[in-house]
């Protein structure tokens, strides 16, 4: 199913329909499983405020339960079995590592993600256009995102011919999305260089490895893991004179050079629909899967200064946003 297919199924969530009005009085439980609400807290917020725009007040007609791995992803089995326990009536696992642990949990219970990565691949759906199980939301597909964010590195550095790609193996969706970085870079006459990164101490190693190889930037994908060390990253960047093309922009504004993600207070507002819908008697399995369709470019001045580096126009002129 292409995107603008996806896009008519937008129409199923415009109005609710008198046969799913929640019942009166009751209080619903929502379950939230993340790593810290450090992270995308700006998506976090866009979350409640979708909530609150179709009517759910917290402490009034839900109660939200969140558990919080704060890093420690072997939590995430125990973290979702007490949700399970709790009986919510939905779980809120936004990306595909806390969607695994969900539906690993539970097959009864509805999940909703916000920004999977992969939901198809991952098997946590059956197909976009019908989920088919307990989990449904929106996807960033990523593979088609990080072949967007070579293209933009490309551009930003017209001569680059080796770059290096640092990946989580323990993210179902990054062997997919490197896969496809590989593609990309052979059409565009790359010699990439892949490193697997399992925890935060080995960020030095891999920057290391970066400079042996004599990389000339570097492309990081999308993980929790990398989201929690988003400064560190950034730092190891600049200390070793290395242009990075990261995912989420909170990478950039903590120093990083470049950053080409799905806007994902979009994607969270959206995310609250799908929970809205589910409350009111739907089917997560016959919910459609929706794809992000807000993207933005954000490029960090001061850091391309302190690398050395020029901007070329053309790309400035297409970036959502420049820190200066």
């Amino acid at each position: 199913m292409d995107r603008r297919a996806f896009l008519g199924t937008l129409g199923l969530f415009a109005a609710p329909l008198a046969a799913e009005a929640q019942q009166a009085g009751k209080v619903y439980r929502i379950g939230f499983l993340w790593d810290t609400p450090a992270v995308w807290p700006h998506a976090l917020k866009a979350f409640h405020e979708g909530l609150r725009d179709l009517g759910w007040t917290e402490g009034k007609n839900i109660v939200v339960e969140y558990r919080w791995a704060d890093g420690r992803f072997e939590q995430l089995p125990r973290l979702a079995e007490e949700l399970v326990r709790l009986k919510v009536d939905v779980i809120v696992a936004p990306t595909s590592i806390y969607t695994g642990a969900a539906r690993r949990a539970t097959s009864t219970i509805p999940i909703v993600f916000a920004s999977h990565a992969d939901p198809i691949n991952s098997g946590h759906v059956a197909s976009l256009a019908r989920p088919g199980g307990n989990a449904t939301g929106l996807t960033i597909v990523m593979s088609e995102t990080m072949v967007k964010s070579v293209e933009l590195l490309k551009a930003a550095l017209p001569g680059l011919r080796r770059v290096a790609v640092i990946w989580d193996p323990a993210t179902p969706s990054h062997r997919p999305a490197l896969n496809a970085v590989e593609t990309a870079g052979h059409t565009l006459g790359l010699r990439l260089q892949s490193l697997a990164v399992r925890e935060p101490r080995e960020f030095d190693g891999a920057f290391l490895a970066m400079a042996q190889e004599r990389a000339w930037a570097a492309l990081v994908l999308s993980t929790p893991l990398f989201m929690n060390g988003a400064r560190r990253l950034a730092d190891l960047a600049l200390t070793h004179k290395m242009p990075t093309m990261f995912g989420p922009r909170e990478h950039v504004e903590v120093g990083g050079l470049l950053s080409y993600s799905p806007d994902r207070a979009d994607l969270y507002r959206r995310a609250a629909a799908y929970v809205d819908r589910i409350l009111k008697g739907a089917n997560p399995a016959d919910l459609p899967v929706q794809q992000a369709t807000k993207f933005e470019l954000v490029i960090n001045l001061k850091t391309a200064k302190a690398l050395g580096l020029t901007i070329p126009p053309s790309l400035l002129a297409r970036a959502d946003q420049v820190i200066e």
